[in-house]
């Protein structure tokens, strides 16, 4: 990307562990509804809500696993920023940090249902929420629209921030289960992408 250029910039944040073909739709649906320009893939290193290093794969693994996934994709990249730091990455301070060395973008922060829910009780949530546009998933038939949209106004109206509905559909599995079924030794196929399946089999993950 030129960086002279502005651009409407997505972040999608997550542990990624692995990756999975839902987290794919829901930044494509974003970066169609908000007609962003690029969504960045953030993997998280160390996050404050998982501090427990107990069983998470390697920083660096999720992060090409990223890498595969969002190959070819030319609207998308893998940004490393949290991976390589030894800190607790607190989501305010990743914004802000953006918003400092890319004055020129302008970010969508792209959470789910339950985060909109638990965002006060983040690190600094006022100054997450003035640090960039939050895009919040509501899975159309599973989360309330009604109920989401009375918290999102309630919050614009108490940061001054600008949240948004993200309307979606039902979106796959959760890596957690994807997990279990790898240590089960059950296909994945469904719910990856190929490279993405390829890598975890190659490479025998999730399975101890």
């Amino acid at each position: 990307m030129k960086e002279q250029k502005t651009g409407r910039i997505g972040i999608m944040g997550g542990t990624f562990d692995p990756i999975h073909n839902a987290h794919i739709m829901l930044a494509e649906y974003a970066f169609r509804e908000y007609q962003l320009d690029e969504v960045w893939f953030m993997p998280n290193g160390n996050p404050p809500h998982k501090q427990s290093q107990k069983g998470r794969t390697d920083a660096g693994v999720r992060a090409e696993m990223v890498r595969l996934a969002i190959a070819g994709k030319n609207s998308f990249r893998l940004e490393e920023y949290e991976v390589h730091r030894k800190e607790i990455s607190y989501s305010y301070e990743t914004m802000e940090h953006f918003r400092e060395i890319y004055p020129e973008h302008h970010f969508y922060f792209i959470i789910g249902a339950d985060s909109l829910f638990s965002i006060e009780n983040w690190v600094h949530p006022e100054r997450l929420l003035t640090a960039c546009t939050i895009l919040a998933a509501c899975r159309a038939g599973v989360n309330h629209y009604d109920i989401m949209e009375e918290k999102i106004i309630e919050l614009n109206q108490k940061f001054q921030s600008d949240i948004r509905l993200l309307i979606t559909p039902v979106m796959g599995t959760a890596s957690q289960d994807i997990r279990q079924r790898c240590k089960d030794r059950q296909s994945i196929a469904e719910d990856v992408p190929k490279a993405v399946e390829e890598y975890i089999i190659r490479h025998h993950l999730y399975q101890n």
